[in-house]
């Protein structure tokens, strides 16, 4: 039988180039009940992006609003401008039975812990090796030799935080990967207390014994 339940916090974390943006592709095309958690960021909009869609776009004051009335789940400044996740569209979300996706670092994971671990499941994503994940940030070609060597030292400091994880894969074959992920996320969907009417189900079935003597 399939119980009306609770949504999960899927978050999903990795240094540059282990793969969580692949990995992360591949369960949005595989299960439409995933949704993308979408923050808000008082950087400038971008032309190729959509309001709604990409960040809902505010202004500084509003920003701080939103922190201040603890509206946000979670929130960083990064190169002066601040991103955060808007706690009303989660618990939303959530209550309708969908599952969220977060593309967050360790300190938005440590962040959301602390406000709503029940609801959270959380992955990070190792490369096979050093060589591996230097020859994928350059067959991305997207960014300069130093740009690498600097996500390559990034690298060191994410993965001392694997640890802060509910779980641990090593992105060794992609396709592997993404059934290894959709499978924590299929007993996270299971869990007790995401089941929401467990309770009354189970009370009928012992109603219905009864009503047997």
């Amino acid at each position: 039988m399939d119980f009306a339940r609770r949504g999960v916090m899927l978050v999903i974390a990795s240094p540059s180039g282990a793969g969580k943006s692949s990995i992360s592709r591949a369960l949005f095309a595989q299960d439409p009940n995933i949704k993308l958690s979408v923050s808000v960021t008082t950087r400038a909009k971008r032309t190729d992006e959509i309001h709604g869609t990409h960040y809902f776009f505010i202004d500084v004051p509003e920003f701080e609003k939103m922190r201040d009335n603890d509206e946000l789940l979670e929130w960083a400044e990064v190169h002066g401008n601040y991103y955060g996740t808007p706690r009303a569209k989660v618990e939303q979300e959530l209550a309708a039975g969908n599952d969220i996706l977060f593309d967050i670092d360790y300190q938005g994971t440590l962040q959301l812990y602390e406000r709503c671990r029940k609801d959270m499941v959380t992955v990070f994503i190792l490369p096979p090796s050093i060589d591996e994940l230097r020859a994928r940030l350059e067959r991305r070609a997207q960014d300069s030799v130093g740009t690498i060597e600097k996500r390559l030292r990034n690298a060191r400091t994410e993965m001392q935080h694997y640890g802060e994880y509910d779980f641990v894969i090593v992105n060794e074959d992609l396709e592997q990967s993404v059934q290894q992920v959709r499978s924590i996320l299929a007993s996270a969907r299971l869990e007790r207390e995401r089941q929401v009417k467990l309770p009354e189900f189970v009370t009928e079935l012992q109603a219905q014994i009864d009503a047997l003597n």
